[in-house]
């Protein structure tokens, strides 16, 4: 019988299943059960709710750089991957294609490493020699003349340059910059072992993922999923081809035009930045037109020519041809994502914006898109 039917209250039915203990004598007797629903109860439960999810979010937040690791090592994993299917589609087994994959990625960095870093450090150590005559280059400018005459922002350089202090400066600042170089190269390896663990498990894990889905669910969820990590996969191959055009570019152009003793390492600097959206390859641009004017007043111009051109071209032909396959998120949207990866992550949130804006867009047209169209 229901306890409607017995006519008894489920306290009072789980109090005659468990009697209170005879009172000790001298003791009174004891007095009725707390009331569950009682606002106290209520308000100390919530209270500790409100403690575990803060204590959970603190550990979360000290973690933050981990998770940032684990997030890129799965992009660009994620990345690999196309290349991996692609060994598959020619009859190679899985384990196979991720094997030679790897090969070829650590071929790859080893001979970056071997043949271009030397290069690289080389025209870097020229650019840095060659610096002090640019600057004494830009003090015989009229308006750097006025600007040091009115705010002497050269003679405040003079000055903390011949200052006592300077070298204990500059040594803390060369400790400070071997650090942040060790943390880097740290950073690398760890997102490098990372990449190799989930490209080699990359089914299992996209499995044991759907897997946490309801079954009526699950083919809808691994369908929308190897949508969203199909995507992800193009986007940062789509990246890695027009930075890598960017650079090719930069390398046979700065040989043209007489700026080869530093071509290799402009070209460099040009590559990696035009991965970051919006702003990285005006950044390059900028830095290869300074140096250029700097060198020469005619080179500088034909530099300033180039980029506004080749920019122009990489925006409205390479870029749409290599992405048309993988993202599909409109200019504004694209702007706002980027603004709001790089205040939450820095460089590497904008890096992963446009993908991640493109998965939630995608979700948002065929799961509450949907849902609207059918209510």
């Amino acid at each position: 019988m229901t306890d409607a039917e017995t006519g008894t209250e489920p306290d009072a039915k789980l109090d005659a299943d468990h009697p209170a203990e005879p009172p000790a004598p001298g003791l009174g007797t004891p007095g009725p059960r707390l009331d569950r629903r009682a606002p106290y109860i209520w308000g100390f439960l919530a209270g500790l709710g409100l403690l575990t999810a803060i204590a959970l979010g603190s550990a979360i937040w000290s973690i933050k750089s981990v998770l940032v690791q684990v997030l890129v090592a799965f992009f660009i994993a994620a990345g690999l991957d196309p290349a991996v299917r692609f060994f598959e589609r020619r009859g190679l087994r899985r384990s196979f294609a991720v094997t030679l994959v790897i090969v070829i990625v650590l071929l790859a960095l080893v001979l970056f490493l071997v043949a271009f870093v030397p290069v690289i450090t080389d025209q870097v150590t020229k650019i840095t020699g060659n610096a002090p005559e640019w600057l004494d280059a830009l003090q015989k400018n009229q308006q750097i003349q006025d600007l040091n005459d009115e705010y002497q922002i050269i003679d405040k350089i003079r000055d903390y340059v011949t200052d006592g202090d300077f070298v204990s400066n500059l040594f803390g600042g060369a400790l400070g910059i071997g650090l942040a170089v060790l943390g880097a190269l740290l950073n690398a390896f760890v997102i490098i072992v990372m990449t190799l663990y989930f490209l080699a498990g990359l089914a299992q894990t996209k499995a044991a993922l759907y897997r946490l889905a309801p079954a009526s669910r699950r083919d809808r969820v691994t369908r929308l999923g190897d949508r969203i990590i199909e995507g992800v996969g193009g986007y940062v191959s789509g990246a890695f081809v027009v930075a890598l055009c960017a650079g090719l570019s930069s390398l046979v152009f700065l040989f043209v035009v007489g700026l080869g003793e530093y071509a290799v390492a402009l070209a460099f600097v040009v590559a990696l930045l035009d991965v970051i959206p919006m702003i990285g390859a005006t950044i390059g641009a900028v830095i290869v037109c300074a140096i250029g004017f700097a060198t020469d007043l005619k080179a500088g111009i034909i530099c300033v020519i180039f980029y506004i051109v080749y920019q122009q071209v990489e925006n409205y032909l390479i870029y749409p041809r290599v992405m048309s396959r993988s993202v599909d998120v409109p200019g504004s949207v694209t702007v706002i994502a980027a603004l709001v990866g790089a205040s939450l992550l820095g460089v590497v949130g904008a890096l992963l914006a446009i993908p991640t804006a493109a998965a939630i867009l995608m979700l948002i047209r065929e799961v509450f898109v949907r849902q609207q169209d059918q209510s």
